[in-house]
């Protein structure tokens, strides 16, 4: 891809997410984020079908803290520490950074898709990262062995899906940092040895 297609492209999403902070996912149309993104309505279609396939781009940005997570961590500390620890900052970073009604949509728009399920994608950085941990993990003797890496690893995912899923359910009336360092440790106990 070009430089400036590649620019083109990164200004919609930018511009896009800018919106939904500010506005909020419903009520930014596609009009807004072309004019906000200064370009064209064929240059929006030529990189997205429509609104919905920006919420894709959720799963991009959170690898990109998963990235950025993985440069702080102390790579001396216990592997079952180190899930929590990711687990914690990123359901922060959501809390903090990412809206609620995007998180909900993004969520909606999974369990409706017929595609691709971006979030799902065992390529993305997530997944890779969480595997790659529990088996340094299990060759630390932290982690137990009886179960795969993979078993674990969507197990892991099925946890922190469900703790996300809840907390948009409840409105965010409580703090999802908070909840899933009270509640991870718990729901992954049985892999800590």
């Amino acid at each position: 891809m070009s430089e400036n297609k590649l620019s083109v492209k990164n200004r919609i999403i930018q511009s896009a997410w800018e919106l939904f902070r500010k506005k909020g996912y419903e009520e930014t149309t596609v009009e807004d984020i072309i004019i906000n993104s200064d370009t064209s309505k064929g240059s929006f279609y030529y990189h997205f079908s429509g609104k919905d396939s920006l919420l894709d781009t959720l799963a991009d940005m959170l690898d990109k803290k998963y990235y950025e997570l993985e440069e702080k961590m102390d790579p001396k500390m216990n592997s079952f520490d180190k899930l929590l620890f990711l687990n914690y900052e990123m359901h922060r970073y959501m809390e903090d950074k990412i809206s609620l009604d995007l998180l909900a949509s993004l969520y909606s728009s999974q369990l409706s898709s017929k595609g691709e399920k971006k979030l799902l994608d065992r390529n993305r950085k997530y997944y890779r990262l969480i595997s790659s941990i529990i088996e340094e993990g299990q060759s630390r003797n932290q982690i137990v062995r009886d179960k795969t890496i993979h078993q674990i690893t969507q197990y892991y995912a099925i946890c922190e899906r469900a703790l996300v899923s809840d907390w948009c359910m409840n409105k965010g009336s409580y703090s999802l940092a908070a909840y899933s360092r009270e509640t991870m440790p718990i729901m992954m106990t049985y892999y800590k040895i």
